[in-house]
């Protein structure tokens, strides 16, 4: 990528040749960038003028194409209008020769398009504002050159010196005079260096959803307004991997070319860093995970053991804990992604759910199994009171969850949660991971994607769930259920009244109420039912055996 770098008018007016320059009107546009001196000769010159250019003129393309005041003034305006629009940096005129003012109606479009219009020397030469003027840019490029390959070096050091991202943070904000954080691919911050000011700044413009993700979505295509500044997100990338993003939030201007440069620059090195640091957590997941599998197949060894091995791991064993599985809910059938997809969508579930937390406890569990993620979450202490308890983990456990979840943006995959029975040892564990697991895939076949099923919610569903073959399942609801079965409007009708009945215990004017139909009316569905199903108001056998092909009928659908 090639980047010119330019000074703003107010200092190119500071080089020696345009010493008495006078600004005529458009000062509101002083700060805009120069790049380059164009000399106008021609009266088309509009069509060759490029952005950032200083366009100076002694007016007489003007005045040799047009013989009336009116048609110069008018000529005036257009060309102000004109140079405006393609983002040219100012004119200037060198007045006294050809013309003798510019026309007051031009100097007023200059002053509301914000183009600077200069009066100039008369006896300014323009060889010598070329070759001063770009002397003056070559000065300010070395400069910018030399404070991002100072920066480049800084950040290259602080990586060989086992730095991480806060102080790469800390670096990039302190040398731009910007608010920095490095988040991952979904918004999940890892690192920053942003004043509470600045914070609040963005939290106030939408830019963090309740649960602190920053929302990446938003300032993913283009620069993000934000007051008077701006906010830029720049992707980390290394070897073809997304690793992440680094927001800078310039709160007062927008980043200048030289600016955007080092950030890519500084994204780069804090790549690096990444990679590194992902290629070691994968080894410490790893070695954390066989030894947690290891304690589920209870074959880690003895208790002793196990405690002493997972505090040197930084864990806590020796307490009662919930046991957590979290899956990522299948793509939908429109969904085509290849497993390299798939793995990236695994691995920011996993961290998500490590980084929440460990913010919410360092001594927590968290783990992944290829396709899962395991937490042992713990539960309070309250000998005397255990409903409290359990309550408190519940609530813990609702937090955690939304807060992995966040608001589903910026790419995150909605997930599935199986929650054990308290485990009150560590010989109970792997019957708590299997107790996690059974729920995940009961809740997932009951109440769909995204839901959160505590073992203790499942009751006869749990014992359905383990019959491996569909075929009999449909046979034994097909014959219990007969018509009722079809996927057609009545039949369902008839389900929903058949299943308000079996919770009430065939109290019909409950369950007529329950359904706003009449006693009647309730009295009417009955027999319509008992000609299907047979007598089930008096027969408990068939009562038993329509629940439960009810239920296997739900967890079907």
């Amino acid at each position: 990528m090639i980047t010119t770098y330019g000074v703003s008018v107010h200092d190119v007016l500071d080089v020696d040749c345009l010493v008495g320059t006078t600004v005529l009107a458009g000062h509101n546009g002083m700060d805009r960038a120069v790049t380059r001196v164009n000399v106008m000769e021609v009266p088309d010159v509009i069509d060759w003028v490029k952005p950032h250019e200083l366009l100076v003129t002694t007016g007489y393309s003007i005045v040799s194409s047009v013989s009336d005041e009116a048609g110069r003034s008018e000529t005036f305006v257009r060309l102000v209008r004109d140079l405006a629009e393609r983002d040219v940096a100012a004119l200037g005129v060198k007045l006294g020769r050809y013309v003798d003012e510019v026309p007051a109606d031009a100097l007023a479009a200059a002053d509301e398009v914000g183009l600077p219009v200069l009066s100039l020397p008369q006896t300014l030469a323009y060889d010598d504002l070329l070759q001063q003027v770009h002397a003056r840019l070559n000065e300010v490029q070395a400069g910018v050159l030399e404070r991002i390959d100072a920066l480049h070096t800084a950040l290259t050091n602080l990586v060989l010196e086992g730095g991480d991202l806060d102080q790469i943070a800390a670096e990039v904000a302190r040398v731009l005079s910007v608010g920095v954080l490095f988040c991952s691919t979904d918004g999940r911050e890892r690192a920053a260096s942003m004043p509470a000011e600045l914070r609040a700044r963005l939290v106030e413009a939408d830019l963090f959803d309740p649960t602190g993700r920053f929302r990446v979505e938003r300032a993913s295509r283009r620069p993000l307004p934000v007051g008077d500044g701006q906010v830029r997100l720049q992707p980390v990338v290394a070897g073809g991997s997304d690793l992440g993003r680094m927001v800078c939030f310039s709160p007062d201007r927008e980043p200048t070319a030289d600016d955007v440069f080092a950030l890519e620059r500084a994204a780069t090195v804090a790549a690096l860093l990444v990679t590194r640091q992902q290629a070691v957590s994968a080894v410490e997941s790893k070695y954390r995970g066989d030894f947690l599998r290891d304690v589920f197949l209870g074959r880690a060894g003895e208790t002793e053991y196990i405690v002493e091995h997972a505090a040197a791991l930084g864990w806590k064993l020796d307490r009662e804990v919930l046991v957590v599985s979290a899956e990522l809910d299948p793509p939908g059938v429109e969904e085509r992604v290849s497993s390299r997809v798939r793995r990236s969508w695994q691995d920011r579930f996993f961290a998500a759910w490590r980084q929440v937390t460990e913010a919410h406890d360092k001594t927590v569990p968290t783990v992944e199994f290829s396709s899962e993620v395991v937490t042992l979450l713990p539960v309070p202490d309250y000998a005397d009171d255990p409903d409290r308890a359990h309550a408190e983990t519940r609530a813990t456990l609702r937090k955690l969850v939304t807060e992995v979840a966040g608001d589903r943006g910026g790419g995150r995959r909605p997930f599935s949660v199986g929650v054990s029975r308290i485990v009150t040892s560590t010989e109970g564990l792997p019957d708590g991971y299997a107790q996690a697991r059974r729920a995940t895939e009961v809740g997932r076949r009951m109440y769909g994607g995204g839901s959160t099923t505590h073992f203790d919610q499942l009751g006869v569903q749990r014992l359905i769930a383990l019959i491996p073959d569909d075929r009999e399942l449909h046979a034994f609801t097909t014959e219990v259920l007969g018509e009722l079965v079809e996927d057609t409007e009545d039949a369902r009708d008839l389900r929903t009244t058949l299943q308000i009945l079996l919770d009430t215990n065939l109290n019909v004017a409950e369950a007529a109420r329950a359904q706003f139909f009449h006693y009647n009316t309730m009295r009417y569905r009955i027999t319509k039912l008992e000609r299907i199903l047979g007598s089930f108001s008096t027969d408990p056998h068939l009562r038993l055996n329509i629940a439960v092909a009810l239920q296997a009928l739900q967890m079907r659908e």
